[in-house]
């Protein structure tokens, strides 16, 4: 795998791979059987087999620079606290890509990335591939989420990614529609009517192909701030959309919103 696709022409071609948005919600999805579990699940057993997997996690943030690792074995982080034994127990060992890592830096010519070799595959990662894909034997690699960038940044550094869909890369983002920690009712209950808005406003728009208006919503005011106090949840949602192709189906799965304040709203584009 090393020496594959140091250059993107080196890549093969391969019927075009589907491109998903993942809310990853509470990592105790990863070991319990939930409803967003199950439909990972479901999703996995039903997805074409990848050349590779191209994560944008919500759980890498840099500031100034976009990363994208390129180690043969990248390690399970386990970037979370406060949760049982069992959950850090977990390992993903899937091998990396680093020719498709390397590859993908000689596709973007418009944004600067540069090879990182000291992340792996943190919970926003392999909490969702150790249900989706659980035989841990598709190479993995992560893209970082560079908080200097802002919304329109991100969604034209995504768009020089499509390509990879036709080298065999699925691409996932994975982070919440909704994220509010702070707000969070951990006894369950309703909905925040605030965080129910901004849900469906990003529902309809992405099913209008409404693109410019996702990419717009951290401006939508009070219900925007109380969605995403920070915005590192909602940017990885910008990465699929942006390499969509007009022969794709758009298909929601996981609507709801979980402990009040967080949405489990994903979708696929295939």
């Amino acid at each position: 795998m090393a020496g594959l696709g140091r250059h993107f022409a080196d890549l093969p071609t391969t019927p075009r791979m589907p491109a998903l948005f993942v809310g990853h919600g509470s990592p105790m999805n990863a070991i319990e059987d939930t409803p967003y579990s199950r439909a990972w699940r479901e999703l996995g057993a039903r997805l074409p087999v990848p050349k590779a997997i191209l994560v944008v996690s919500a759980h890498w943030m840099t500031r100034g620079v976009t990363l994208v690792h390129v180690k043969d074995h990248p390690v399970t982080i386990h970037d979370f606290g406060g949760f049982p034994d069992e959950l850090f127990a977990q390992r993903y060992p899937a091998p990396g890509a680093p020719g498709y890592a390397e590859a993908t830096i000689d596709l973007v010519k418009n944004h600067h990335i540069e090879p990182d070799e000291r992340w792996g595959l943190d919970h926003g990662a392999w909490s969702v591939l150790i249900q989706m894909f659980p035989k841990a034997d598709i190479p993995v690699f992560q893209l970082s989420v560079d908080l200097s960038r802002s919304p329109e940044e991100h969604f034209a550094l995504a768009e020089e990614l499509k390509a990879l869909r036709e080298r065999g890369v699925m691409i996932i983002g994975s982070g919440n529609l909704v994220h509010n920690l702070r707000a969070i009712a951990w006894g369950g209950g309703p909905a925040y009517d605030w965080a129910e808005e901004f849900d469906a406003r990003m529902a309809e728009a992405i099913g209008k192909g409404d693109y410019k208006s996702v990419v717009d919503a951290p401006k939508l005011g009070r219900i925007a701030q109380l969605s995403h106090p920070t915005f590192e949840h909602f940017l990885p949602s910008l990465y699929p959309l942006a390499v969509a192709d007009k022969a794709d189906q758009l298909s929601f799965f996981n609507e709801g919103i979980d402990l009040g304040s967080i949405s489990m709203r994903s979708f696929m584009l295939a």
